[in-house]
């Protein structure tokens, strides 16, 4: 069973906030990817091209190839956090939008 919905898509795709807000979200998604991915690639090719330097060793046996892959997780972590922050300020202004304000 499915409520009709009392939104009117085809008006509220043709607001400029609402076009704002998806360019931002598109914006912010976009660049937040080809982060990720050049970030998580990075670790292969330098260990690929700069094998000396990612076996330097740190911090006892631990070297920078290590640490990078370690860095990985709390990358992803922070971004996920982030784009967690993001999401919830876009559904508010969604919700604004609907709403006419």
């Amino acid at each position: 069973m499915s409520e009709k919905s009392s939104v009117n898509w085809d008006a509220l795709e043709a607001k400029p906030a609402f076009r704002a807000l998806l360019a931002r979200k598109s914006r912010f998604i976009i660049s937040a990817t080809i982060f990720f991915v050049a970030y998580y690639f990075a670790l292969p090719i330098l260990v690929g091209y700069f094998p000396a330097l990612m076996k330097t060793e740190v911090i006892g046996r631990i070297n920078i190839a290590y640490l990078f892959a370690l860095s990985q997780f709390f990358m992803a972590w922070i971004l996920a956090f982030i784009y967690t922050r993001k999401a919830a300020q876009w559904d508010k202004e969604a919700a604004a939008v609907v709403q006419g304000h």
